[in-house]
């Protein structure tokens, strides 16, 4: 597994019962893809010169351990599968300071050609580094 994701619960991210809101894990697991998909040669600079995109299919998220406003967040993430079209990953939320899973989120996505809005083969390049992590 690879660190894609590092950051803190703010109170502002708390729901009435006092630790975070979905809506939260959900943004945290976000910023990691991106931060996965970049490490895989998906990058910002790749995106814009190849109006390709990536986008979710399936989303599973499973919540293990509620975490608090100050708890220290840590996400690894790992390839699960590689196709032509698609990359199945999954997510690992980690409390560190309590050294606990909080919450894993498994992600099926498909790499797009912007402009046509449909799928299309991953590059070799990209295909190779899944491989290698996976």
């Amino acid at each position: 597994m690879v660190e894609t994701y590092r950051g803190v619960v703010y109170p502002n991210q708390l729901d009435h019962m006092g630790h975070m809101n979905v809506q939260w894990y959900t943004s945290k697991f976000d910023e990691a893809t991106w931060h996965f998909f970049s490490m895989l040669g998906l990058t910002n600079g790749y995106i814009r010169e190849n109006e390709c995109g990536m986008a979710a299919l399936e989303q599973k998220t499973e919540y293990k351990a509620e975490v608090m406003p100050g708890d220290l967040l840590v996400v690894k993430s790992q390839v699960i599968e590689v196709a032509n079209k698609t990359i199945r990953f999954k997510h690992y939320m980690y409390n560190t300071e309590q050294d606990t899973l909080a919450a894993t989120s498994e992600l099926l996505a498909v790499h797009l050609d912007r402009s046509e809005r449909r799928g299309i083969a991953l590059p070799k390049f990209v295909q190779a580094k899944a491989e290698s992590l996976r």
